[in-house]
């Protein structure tokens, strides 16, 4: 019987590499989205709304 510790299901990436590779993965795929035209989903922690920001800047909120 093999005992997987917390390194073997990293792959031994600490959890600071993987955060950072996570935020650039998301930061990729919302200029991917930006180039083809659709919209990027956000939240606004001012009005507590999530929203959808077009490439033109415009936003429309869920649920209006």
């Amino acid at each position: 019987m093999t005992v997987a510790n917390e390194l073997d299901s990293t792959c031994g990436i600490s959890d600071d590499e993987l955060t950072q590779r996570f935020k650039e993965a998301i930061r990729i795929d919302n200029e991917i989205r930006r180039i083809k035209g659709l919209p990027v989903a956000r939240y606004d922690t001012k009005l507590k709304k999530a929203f959808l920001e077009y490439p033109d800047g415009r936003r429309e909120y869920v649920g209006e």
